[in-house]
Order: structure tokens, then C-alpha cells, then sequence
């Protein structure tokens, strides 16, 4: 089982969804370390190679989580964030890349120091 590491303040965000989405989000989560795939899912090539986003769907809204499982030994989770429109917002797209690109750096950082 991969461990889970929630890059910024992604945690915090995924708390302040409603308790169903919550709920739904941390199921998948857990498919996701375990080596499955969550039910409803997306490949998300603009923000990274391998990243993938959740999609949840309830009474409330669309909620979305934005992660990649392909770097190193676990689950970043780069972003938390409830969809209002059709499209996701470009502000969410550059902070999950931005989050991405730290990501891969420290990565490339301990891969560095263990040679």
C-alpha cells in the first residue's frame, strides 16, 4: 500500500468537502493506493504526466481531486477543489501544475542524494 501525501493545502480543502464527498473521495483514495483505479476518473495530461483526477458527483456538486500515484513510492494528492462550472478553472489547473512540477523536483532531489 502506497502512503498518501497531500501536497499544500490540499487536506485541508478535501475536509471542507460535504461529508458524502468526503467520504467518497478518501473510498477512492484507498482503491488508489492499493493499485486500482477509482471509479470515475480522468487522465489529466495538462497538468502532468500520469496525473489523474477523481471525479465525485452529489447533491451538493462536483467535487474533484487531482493526484498522481506514478512518482516515487506514493499518492501525492495535489488538489482539493469544488467544480462550478463545466470547465475546470484555469486556477485550479495552474495550481495542481504548479504542485506538480514541486513534486517532481523533490523527487528528482532524493533520487540525486541516494547516488
Amino acid at each position: 500500500m502506497k502512503p498518501i501525501e497531500f501536497v499544500g493545502n490540499s487536506l485541508d480543502d478535501l475536509r471542507e468537502f460535504p461529508v458524502g464527498a468526503r467520504r467518497e473521495c478518501g473510498y477512492h483514495l484507498d482503491r488508489v493506493q492499493h493499485g486500482f483505479d477509482p471509479s470515475d476518473w480522468k487522465p489529466m495530461p495538462t497538468v502532468g504526466s500520469g496525473v489523474r483526477e477523481i471525479r465525485v458527483r452529489e447533491q451538493g456538486g462536483a467535487f474533484r481531486v487531482i493526484y498522481v500515484a506514478k512518482l516515487a513510492d506514493r499518492v501525492y494528492v495535489l488538489h482539493c477543489f469544488q467544480k462550478r462550472t463545466q470547465q475546470t478553472a484555469r486556477a485550479d489547473l495552474d495550481l495542481a501544475g504548479r504542485r506538480y512540477k514541486q513534486i517532481v523536483s523533490e523527487v528528482q532531489d532524493r533520487a540525486g542524494e541516494r547516488t
